[in-house]
């Protein structure tokens, strides 16, 4: 009884608030003059903060054709902005400004969709060893990380030597399907200095610098003994498919919303998703040898805590992960 009394009263503040909320936008537009498109487009500056509340107030409207209008095809955006300015009888040339910020804002929120759509259709397709094609792409994968040690065989422990768990790194893809490797190649391939520093300091890492504050905190057999530690490295490629795993979280839970808007003029890419996790693997680099973690089994803590930051860092309307990107650019000096 007490359940349906709370669910009772959740359903009622919620048409309650509703109703309050159409009310203030009905007197807004009496005070204005404007509906509440025009206000947004003509109150906020251009990316996620414009662009977020365009896509909450289409989503939330009424009007069906609004509803609708976020998730057209790209070719239908124009001719979806005239239907919006034809229902909220706006004049679009006393008006010329607010058809081309919304067609700015639906690009964005279409391509999201769609980009959300590409990266899942990757992430769904297994790998095939008898695909020409995937076979292809993970021997370049060895020849960017590995340009002057040529692979003996197709089946071969040196995968190991590149972060793999075995000797067939098809194995390891499972997980994220061909996503994972797409975007491990793009890492190699479009950065191949960096990814090779990268995986040079994962197979042979350093501890970092430790502060005089941290050395206070010792006592003298834990300094003895953390001086001693050799730094904790990590399997490259497994990082990097666990790192595609975190980026498409972030893009299927809307958090790489507030990145994407910021930094794509008009609709977010597939080039996008995967700068995106260049930049991820880049700061997990970084965060990893901060943390200093004393062992392999600490890796799932860490990530945790790397997800968080990055997930408290999109909170913020104006927050661009790698709004000039090169991928060279921030690497930590091991």
């Amino acid at each position: 009884m007490k359940h349906f009394l709370r669910m009772l009263i959740q359903v009622c503040l919620y048409f309650y608030c509703k109703f309050l909320w159409r009310c203030l936008k009905f007197v807004m537009r009496k005070l204005t003059g404007r509906c509440e498109l025009q206000r947004i487009c003509y109150n906020t500056k251009p990316g996620a903060s414009r662009t977020m509340k365009i896509e909450t107030s289409l989503r939330d409207s009424k009007s069906k054709l609004l509803q609708t209008s976020v998730s057209v095809h790209p070719d239908a955006i124009e001719k979806t902005i005239e239907d919006i300015m034809e229902l909220k009888k706006i004049n679009p040339d006393i008006n010329p400004q607010l058809g081309i910020s919304l067609q700015a804002c639906l690009l964005q929120i279409v391509g999201y969709r769609n980009l959300i759509a590409d990266v899942e259709k990757l992430r769904r397709e297994p790998y095939d060893s008898d695909n020409p094609q995937h076979e292809e792409m993970l021997l370049k994968l060895w020849k960017f990380l590995k340009p002057n040690t040529p692979l003996e065989s197709r089946i071969s422990k040196q995968w190991c030597e590149i972060g793999f768990q075995g000797d067939d790194p098809k194995t390891d893809f499972r997980g994220m399907g061909l996503l994972g490797l797409y975007n491990l190649q793009y890492f190699a391939e479009r950065d191949a200095t960096a990814a090779q520093q990268v995986l040079s300091d994962s197979l042979h890492p350093k501890c970092r610098d430790i502060t005089k504050e941290e050395i206070s905190k010792f006592s003298k057999a834990e300094w003895e003994k953390k001086r001693m530690d050799k730094a904790i490295g990590y399997s490259f490629a497994i990082v990097g498919i666990n790192i595609t795993d975190l980026a498409y979280n972030l893009l299927i839970s809307g958090a790489l919303k507030t990145h994407f808007y910021n930094i794509a003029p008009e609709a977010p890419t597939l080039s996008h998703f995967q700068q995106t996790f260049c930049y991820l693997m880049h700061e997990f680099h970084k965060f990893w040898i901060e943390e200093d973690p004393m062992d392999i089994m600490e890796f799932n803590r860490v990530r945790e805590k790397f997800r968080k930051r990055i997930i408290k860092q999109l909170q913020n309307p104006d927050m661009a992960l790698c709004p000039h990107f090169a991928a060279s650019e921030g690497l930590i000096n091991m």
